[in-house]
């Protein structure tokens, strides 16, 4: 049995890939398909390339927001304040 929901999906997907490729067909417009060229680039990559530090540092601070481990961000302004009051 077909699944409505994502032949719908594929029917949409399927209508806003024909209508991008004629669109791109028949510009003119260098300055656009550049720009189409560089979102296809960058969508194509990793937005961002982390070390395996940087990676390591992320899943610690998880880990510690997990549990509880952080601070609001009220808290955080106020003990930034404190701290340049004191320079």
């Amino acid at each position: 049995m077909i699944d409505l929901k994502n032949w719908i999906k594929m029917d949409v997907t399927s209508q806003i890939k024909n209508n991008l490729i004629s669109r791109i067909e028949s510009s003119k417009d260098l300055d656009f398909l550049k720009a189409l060229q560089t979102l296809f680039d960058t969508s194509e990559q990793e937005l961002y390339q982390l070390s395996s530090e940087q990676k390591e540092a992320i899943s610690k601070g998880r880990k510690q927001i997990k549990s509880g481990g952080s601070s609001s961000h009220e808290a955080v302004i106020s003990e930034m304040k404190e701290w340049l009051l004191k320079k």
